[in-house]
């Protein structure tokens, strides 16, 4: 008979060996790090409450992501929403310029191109797993992926 789902033993070393790009593929969406260890968080506990749901145990990796992802939606949705009345501190400085131009330059990409750039640099997904858990065709994936870094370079390099 077919095992449907996953075992938590499995569940928790697969957590254990991914948390760090798990945690990668959050700050590439929040770009804070309070918001993103939430976000990881609430993205493991839902994985380990709906592993029995997961039809193929191969796509664990998809499957987690695409939970995180949502999640990492849900608090951009939220904080949409919210009206904050306190004023934020301002950034530390950091003694790499590169550093803050890149950051930049991310912040400015279109959204669905951003995305892309940070599942495939940020959470090293290849071409296909990006594309599976975006739900695109892998030549828009590489579309993108191009037109971003093109688009990268030129406001790195101003």
């Amino acid at each position: 008979m077919f095992k449907k789902g996953i075992d938590k033993d499995d569940y928790s070393s697969f957590i254990t060996e991914n948390k760090e790009m798990l945690y990668r593929v959050a700050y590439g969406y929040l770009r804070d790090e309070t918001k993103s260890l939430d976000a990881v968080d609430e993205a493991v506990y839902q994985g380990y409450a709906h592993r029995h749901d997961l039809r193929e145990p191969k796509y664990l990796k998809t499957w987690v992501t695409r939970i995180l992802i949502n999640e990492c939606l849900k608090i951009i949705r939220n904080a949409k929403r919210e009206l904050n009345m306190e004023v934020l501190p301002e950034e530390p400085f950091s003694p790499d310029e590169n550093s803050m131009y890149l950051r930049h330059a991310l912040n400015n990409l279109p959204e669905e191109l951003r995305r892309i750039i940070v599942l495939r640099y940020f959470g090293g997904y290849t071409i296909a797993e990006t594309a599976n858990i975006m739900d695109i065709p892998e030549g828009t994936v590489s579309t993108r992926t191009r037109k971003a870094l093109e688009i990268l370079k030129v406001e790195v390099s101003e």
